[in-house]
């Protein structure tokens, strides 16, 4: 199994493995590239995305900056905005759900370091410095949410259609559909 293969299984993995770290760079230079293009040039930040992530609604938004760790593994809805400052850890799947709302700083993980620090760092082979060893779960969020500014969502969390999510919130477990909840660790309020 390649580390890329253990990447997305959850699986124990090197994040210093040559395959990751070429797409990691891929995906990094093509974020720079679409931070740096001017937000008049509809059609030069659709070319980047479409190369970016691995796939988007035609009528997605996203404002610049944002930050990714590869973008191929970001599947995007039709009609999602993202606003500016969001961090994508997409080391797994990170799908978002048709006319989904993005708020500005938020940000999602889907990996995760071993809690013990004896077991965080490898040293491999041909390398003279460690590298950390992750794990990772994929997050899903639903059609028709709003995620509120400086949220944080976990790896693994899954959160139903039509949630709001307020802002400042820690999401630690799964949200479900038509639900208000927010705080941290963030919790169900009510239903909508």
């Amino acid at each position: 199994m390649t580390e890329l293969e253990k990447m997305l299984a959850g699986d124990l993995y090197d994040c210093g493995d040559a395959e990751l770290m070429a797409l990691w760079y891929k995906g990094k230079n093509l974020m720079q590239r679409y931070n740096q293009t001017p937000y008049d040039d509809r059609d030069g930040q659709a070319k980047i995305l479409d190369e970016l992530l691995g796939a988007r609604g035609a009528s997605t938004q996203i404002t610049a900056p944002i930050y990714v760790d590869y973008g191929r593994f970001i599947t995007l809805g039709e009609a999602v905005e993202i606003n500016m400052n969001c961090v994508f850890l997409d080391c797994n799947r990170i799908s978002i759900g048709d006319y989904t709302l993005i708020a500005p700083n938020v940000q999602i993980y889907t990996v995760f370091h071993p809690v013990s620090a004896q077991e965080r760092f490898v040293t491999k082979n041909d390398a003279d410095f460690p590298f950390a060893v992750a794990k990772t779960a994929p997050v899903t969020i639903g059609a028709h949410c709003w995620i509120g500014g400086n949220s944080i969502i976990l790896p693994g969390v899954t959160i139903g259609d039509n949630v709001t999510i307020g802002a400042g919130s820690l999401v630690t477990h799964d949200i479900p559909s038509n639900t208000l909840a927010y705080g941290n660790p963030c919790r169900v309020i009510r239903k909508i």
